[in-house]
């Protein structure tokens, strides 16, 4: 038996697309592709932001104000509620007569453990450097105070400051541990480094080098992420032409004032601190005005490998609530 098999192809149209229909599916493809990528950098850059708010908030309110509150303590149970670069026990040391050290005929040798500004003379292992992440080099603040609080409290490195004893603190900049940035921008952090002084004068030195009240150590971490540290004095001056200005000076303007006899009276402070998370899609600021600085004197350094954070800056002015103003006269 066999079989005859016919195969007819007919005119029967085989179903699909054109060109131009495909061409459409491509284009709307990629126009969804695209608006659902924008959500996506839109929502992840809200995020970044929202997170490194909430860090900079945590400096300003944790770091900040506790800064704030150990300036308040400056000059606390001196008998002498005039500072100046001569007082003994003074709440801000700038000099080694603040801490009963003569400048004459033996200076203090740690000059990087005191009140410091660009340009001044730093020596001391630990010391001020002047680091800072910007063009400007930062600043150092130490003061010093008698706990007459009837209590042991707390230095700024945690460490207990018993009845009577004479605390002095310095905050500074400093890479943060661990941090082996190769570039231009490194992780810098605000530290604090606490120690004890004689009553009879001089940095109390007998505690074991591991024991933070030891005076010169690398300190403890008080603010993360900070690009810039400055300082300001709040003088006024109680004699002369100028008697009962107030104005406010760097630490070594102040320190090459020759006549007017200006008291300290106030504390100002600045910063320049930045969240660690990196916001897409965003032009990194890199200009701050800074205590009346133009934006040009704290412009951050070129550094190709920087990642953009969110950046702000913080001011605060502390009147010192043992510190007085006396004898003021407008005789010449």
């Amino acid at each position: 038996m066999s079989y005859n098999r016919e195969v007819s192809y007919g005119t029967e149209k085989q179903a699909g697309f054109t060109l131009i229909e495909l061409m459409i599916s491509l284009v709307l493809g990629l126009i969804v592709s695209a608006a659902v990528i924008q959500v996506y950098l839109i929502n992840a850059k809200t995020s970044s932001i929202q997170a490194s708010g909430s860090e900079l908030q945590d400096a300003s309110i944790f770091g900040l104000q506790q800064l704030e509150k150990s300036i308040r303590l400056a000059n606390l149970g001196n008998s002498t509620t005039r500072i100046d670069g001569a007082t003994p026990n003074g709440g801000i040391v700038l000099t080694g007569l603040n801490i009963g050290v003569p400048d004459l005929p033996d200076p203090y040798p740690n000059t990087g453990y005191l009140t410091r500004r660009a340009g001044d003379i730093a020596v001391g292992s630990n010391g001020w450097s002047g680091i800072s992440n910007t063009n400007t080099d930062s600043d150092q603040l130490t003061i010093q105070y008698t706990n007459i609080t009837g209590a042991p409290m707390s230095d700024c490195e945690g460490a207990t400051a018993a009845i009577n004893d004479i605390v002095i603190e310095r905050y500074f900049l400093r890479q943060a541990v661990g941090d082996n940035s190769a570039g231009a921008i490194k992780n810098l952090v605000l530290a604090c480094d606490a120690g004890r002084v004689n009553p009879a004068g001089g940095i109390d030195d007998t505690m074991p080098a591991t024991d933070s009240r030891q005076f010169g150590q690398a300190g403890q971490e008080s603010i993360i992420n900070v690009d810039q540290f400055k300082v300001l004095l709040g003088v006024q001056y109680t004699t002369g032409a100028n008697a009962g200005q107030m104005v406010y000076l760097p630490s070594n303007a102040y320190l090459n004032i020759t006549s007017g006899n200006p008291v300290i009276t106030a504390v100002k402070i600045g910063l320049i601190v930045h969240g660690s998370t990196p916001i897409i899609g965003s032009a990194e600021q890199t200009q701050f005005a800074l205590l009346g600085q133009p934006p040009t004197e704290n412009k951050l350094k070129t550094d190709t490998s920087s990642t953009k954070k969110v950046r702000t800056t913080y001011e605060a002015t502390t009147l010192l609530r043992n510190a007085r103003v006396v004898n003021v006269s407008t005789d010449l």
